[in-house]
């Protein structure tokens, strides 16, 4: 089936939800209304960069007004899918794996972890935060199951390509990695890499180096 919907460049995507989080702070502010102007100075992006970001939403913004808050609120809400329930696994619930699924604020933005997997007999047949855990064996049975498209991978990073397989064999339909290794899998899958040490390597990199 062709799909009709008009392609949005991933870092115009990776914006959004930035422009999502200063209109809902105006918005509990009391303004009613927020130019790309406004928008640029509290976000340091460039004005003429939001406005064609915000084109591929079906909001216009009113002339020498700017864009209804609440409105633009809204649209940057059903476009990125925050209002969609979204049910996920969690592969692997360790310290990072379990704090995501403690996470009530993920729920906000339409991730519902429905269940955890884990080879570690100490937190298998327990439950977090009111989500079971099952053994890593059982996931191709219970992904149905739980209906979940979704599985957002902390395990060891040894493990990951073999678990990221498994997922994608059980019929998950998206991967949320957060180990470093760069999953490669089907293309009809979709991937997003989001090592934490990564982001700390460019932290680290670009500050002031001091001598030992």
């Amino acid at each position: 089936m062709e799909n009709n919907e008009p392609y949005v460049p991933e870092p115009a995507i990776s914006r959004l939800p930035w422009y999502l989080a200063c209109v809902s702070r105006l918005r509990a502010q009391g303004v009613e209304y927020v130019s790309t102007t406004a928008i640029s100075q509290e976000l340091n992006v460039e004005s003429s960069q939001i406005a064609k970001d915000l084109s591929y939403l079906s909001i216009k913004g009113k002339t020498r007004i700017g864009y209804e808050v609440k409105e633009l609120e809204r649209g940057l809400y059903d476009f990125l899918g925050f209002r969609r329930e979204h049910k996920a696994v969690m592969m692997g619930v360790g310290s990072l794996g379990s704090a995501l699924i403690a996470d009530s604020g993920l729920s906000r933005y339409g991730l519902d972890i429905v269940a955890g997997f884990d080879v570690n007999p100490d937190v298998v047949g327990r439950s977090l935060n009111g989500k079971p855990i099952y053994p890593l064996s059982e996931l191709s049975r219970r992904v149905g199951e739980l209906g979940a498209e979704i599985a957002v991978i902390a395990v060891p990073v040894e493990s990951c390509a073999e678990v990221a397989e498994m997922c994608v064999a059980a019929g998950i339909k998206a991967l949320w990695n957060f180990t470093p290794f760069r999953i490669r899998t089907a293309p009809d899958v979709v991937v997003q890499n989001t090592s934490i040490y990564a982001h700390l390597a460019v932290m680290y990199n670009r500050m002031p180096r001091h001598k030992d």
